[in-house]
């Protein structure tokens, strides 16, 4: 039996020849110290992740409540009074056919609804492992700081989509059940065939989805920036709320322009037959400019973050 004064140390692990004495089991190590047969890119696969995500209760919960909002926004419809549908708001329209009423549910909850999902599944990943003092666990797994970060990010982005998606598809079938498929009728009255406003319908998801980053590397770069859930996924919606609020002061003028929020809800020029993308355009490269800075901050922070303490 082997002395264990005799074992190595890991100061002297420096040829691929060397082993140590583990468990009754000798592991050879590669030439740059890592245990033979490690490799980085196979660790927490996304799957893994992924299943440790959906088995949380926040996310079974964010994901239930995107599947009951048409319901209540329906029950809500149904129960008020008849006579107040006759004018040309978004709410006004919603009834008229199944595509308005899934066009209603997305603007009633792009400003804080998607917001604060977006802003839970990217702001909760990796401060709630610091709050539970398991980050520094992972990373001793070994699992490479930023691939665990990124690892992170393409789950939430995945429950994110997928909440986008269930949201939109649920409204969009709770409306056609209820109201029917009739066309896509804008605040102007333009009517927009039922196809046509089935493909305005996807687009608008997909504009969402893409504007929506912006938050989503906000929310990750507070994520790693504080041990508090709350603190990132909170700091990430109250920013999102002063956006909205400068968005309301005409005097700022052409800086609004700038504002993360400002074409939150261009997607609404897709109501009409003759589509203008200019504001589309603007929107989606916003969001995706800052979601680029956000997440390089995020990159920067979490490669030299103290996971120790």
């Amino acid at each position: 039996m082997t002395d264990e004064a005799e074992q190595p140390k890991v100061g002297q692990l420096d040829t691929a020849e060397t082993a140590v004495v583990r468990s009754g089991r000798r592991h050879a190590f590669q030439p740059d110290g890592s245990v033979e047969g490690y490799r980085p890119k196979r660790t927490l696969p996304v799957r893994v992740e992924l299943a440790r995500q959906l088995r949380r209760r926040r996310t079974r919960l964010a994901l239930g409540f995107l599947v009951v909002l048409p319901f209540l926004l329906l029950l809500a419809f149904e129960i008020g009074d008849d006579g107040r549908r006759s004018g040309r708001t978004l709410a006004d329209m919603a009834t008229t056919s199944g595509l308005n009423f899934a066009v209603f549910t997305l603007f009633a909850s792009t400003n804080f609804l998607l917001v604060v999902v977006v802003a839970l599944f990217f702001g909760d990943t990796v401060a709630s492992e610091a709050s539970w003092s398991s980050l520094k666990y992972l990373l001793a797994a070994p699992v490479p700081r930023i691939r665990l970060l990124r690892q992170k990010a393409v789950v939430s982005a995945l429950l994110s989509g997928f909440g986008l998606v269930l949201l939109t598809a649920g409204a969009l079938g709770v409306g056609l059940l209820w109201f029917g498929g009739g066309e896509l009728v804008s605040t102007t009255g333009e009517a927009v065939p039922f196809p046509a406003g089935m493909m305005s319908l996807a687009v608008a998801t997909v504009y969402l989805a893409v504007h929506l980053t912006w938050i989503a590397g906000l929310a990750l770069w507070l994520s790693v920036s504080t041990d508090a859930p709350l603190g990132a996924v909170g700091g990430a919606v109250v920013v999102s709320i002063l956006s909205e609020i400068l968005d309301q002061i005409t005097a700022l003028g052409d800086l609004r322009d700038y504002l993360p929020t400002h074409y939150s809800t261009a997607y609404s020029d897709l109501l009409s037959e003759n589509i203008d993308w200019t504001a589309m355009a603007r929107g989606a490269f916003s969001g995706l400019a800052y979601a680029a800075v956000f997440t390089a901050l995020a990159i920067w922070r979490f490669h030299d973050k103290d996971i120790t303490s």
